[in-house]
């Protein structure tokens, strides 16, 4: 099978994303939302036509003792406009200085979220990413306890849990370039993206182990002596249809919420389009190869014993 042949060149590819994602975190870091930094998210669209400019809006919070926001124009006559937590009587006051003259305002959206309920969901979001990459290595690592040749059963658990890293870096990485430049913030919202990710992704490197399993079986019972390498190959080949079909349908799907739905849901599904792929990627590229990797890399220690 051409994959398990060529992994080198999907294993470059895969490290050379991960560093750049890496080198982005490093650069950039991450534009975290009101849901876990604690403020206010305001999104408005004025009836008129010009609405205010960019610098009158920021005036107009500035005139009412809003300091540190930020304002990012949306559409044709609307903001979204961010500020530090603000109480009811701040909220009120702002919303005045924006329709003060002859404009006026849509109320598109509005959030408000303390900085310790935020510095909580933070915490939270991060447990709840550990521990379902650990719950579904131990997962694979039970399910696949009867299979110890050539592979023992928690090195699958643990290429599981290498191959769903890389897919929680990828799209961490692609929101940090993201939000440097088109504003994109990580919220819950791109949390529970990244955890169906992880879902998607695992099934489909199940699918495709779990096909090495039962071959492996029955070249055993059929007494086929069979290369490792060949029968992760066909394992590959016998589920790849499967594989890119079911990800493609799910790709199409999400481009089309991209295109045609809301601008308020672009960046959660934008996070679900990178994940999928990336995930697709993994669990063919990367996962199953990698079985092939481990078990040449166990050969040295295994071939001077039977010299003996």
């Amino acid at each position: 099978m051409w994959i398990v042949k060529h992994r080198n060149i999907f294993y470059g590819v895969s490290a050379v994303l991960v560093a750049i994602s890496v080198v982005a975190l490093l650069t950039w870091g991450l534009k975290v939302g009101i849901d876990f930094n604690g403020g206010s998210l305001l999104e408005i669209a004025y009836n008129e036509s010009p609405a205010p400019t960019n610098e009158e809006v920021s005036e107009a919070l500035k005139s009412v003792g809003i300091e540190g926001s930020s304002v990012r124009p949306t559409g044709e006559t609307g903001y979204i406009i961010r500020t530090p937590f603000l109480s009811p009587e701040q909220f009120s006051a702002m919303n005045l200085a924006l329709t003060s003259g002859t404009h006026t305002f849509e109320q598109k959206r509005y959030d408000s979220i303390g900085p310790t309920i935020g510095t909580e969901l933070q915490t939270k979001s991060v447990w709840a990413i550990v521990l379902v990459l650990v719950a579904i290595a131990l997962f694979i690592m039970l399910a696949f306890r009867h299979v110890s040749k050539p592979v023992s059963s928690w090195k699958y658990g643990l290429i599981a849990l290498v191959s769903l890293a890389h897919d929680v870096i990828i799209p961490v990485g692609a929101f940090s370039i993201l939000g440097h430049f088109m504003g994109a913030e990580v919220d819950t919202l791109f949390v529970t993206a990244v955890l169906v990710v992880l879902g998607f992704s695992v099934h489909d490197t199940i699918v495709v182990f779990d096909r090495v399993r039962e071959n492996l079986k029955m070249n055993h019972d059929k007494k086929i002596a069979e290369p490792f390498e060949e029968t992760v190959g066909k394992s590959i080949s016998q589920t790849l249809n499967r594989s890119i079909n079911t990800s493609l349908t799910v790709v199409f799907v999400l481009a089309t919420l991209l295109i045609l739905g809301p601008a308020v849901t672009h960046f959660f599904v934008t996070a679900l389009l990178i994940g999928v792929i990336v995930g697709t990627y993994s669990s063919v590229f990367i996962g199953s190869p990698l079985l092939v990797t481990i078990e040449k890399m166990q050969k040295p220690q295994v071939e001077p014993k039977k010299k003996r």
